[in-house]
């Protein structure tokens, strides 16, 4: 077995490193009174991801899981702007990176599900209340498949929407060679610019959207009757 050190693997790494650097030092800022624009606005993010998507999707017991919901939305959101950086890549471009963040997300749910009912009361949970006894067998593979699916969906849907729009600016950089006339240079690299611009919005909002369905699925586990 063999550890190469991808391109993707090492933006990763960066990532990780910003996410730490950026929360701790904010932290250590704020605990010591200097206010500046940076803590501002490291803080306005922390409590827009604590009161806009923890709390009220998984209520109080939210507040417990929030370091895992802060660095999973810091983590893929420097991800995404890091592929924004030329000669960079997008490492949540990469599969196994969002199958990866997926799993963690499918093991912080059962985490949750057991902690809140207990290992026989979640296992129970994951069956509506009342079900006959002899539809079980088959209630209980679909339930789990339904598990896997929202794990499945969180790996594809950040997947395809990262790698969609480098997609889109490849395909309008190719129309100068494909047409090999001067005048499509400008309007194909001023469409890649805009491009480029909005995917600034993308990679907050794919940020967000991640870290809203995984509180949704972990809420749904906390929460299940």
């Amino acid at each position: 077995m063999s550890f190469l050190l991808t391109k993707h693997l090492l933006l990763m790494w960066i990532s990780a490193g910003l996410a730490v650097l950026v929360l701790v030092s904010a932290g250590q800022m704020a605990r010591r009174g200097m206010r500046n624009r940076f803590v501002y606005f490291v803080e306005s993010m922390t409590v827009f991801v604590r009161d806009d998507i923890v709390l009220p999707n998984i209520g109080e017991e939210g507040r417990q899981y929030l370091p895992y919901f802060l660095s999973v939305f810091f983590f893929v959101l420097f991800m995404n702007l890091l592929g924004m950086v030329p000669g960079s890549a997008t490492p949540t471009g990469n599969i196994a990176v969002t199958a990866s963040l997926a799993l963690c997300t499918l093991f912080m749910i059962n985490v949750a599900g057991m902690r809140a009912h207990g290992v026989v009361g979640y296992v129970k949970s994951l069956v509506p209340h009342g079900m006959p006894v002899w539809l079980l067998p088959l209630m209980y593979p679909i339930e789990l498949l339904g598990l896997l699916t929202k794990s499945f969906a969180l790996c594809i849907r950040l997947f395809a929407n990262m790698i969609a729009g480098h997609i889109v600016i490849l395909a309008f950089l190719a129309l100068i060679f494909l047409f090999g006339k001067l005048w499509v240079a400008p309007m194909s690299v001023s469409a890649a610019l805009g491009i480029n611009l909005l995917e600034i919005f993308v990679a907050f909002l794919q940020a967000y959207i991640f870290t809203l369905l995984s509180a949704i699925f972990v809420g749904s586990a906390v929460h299940s009757h």
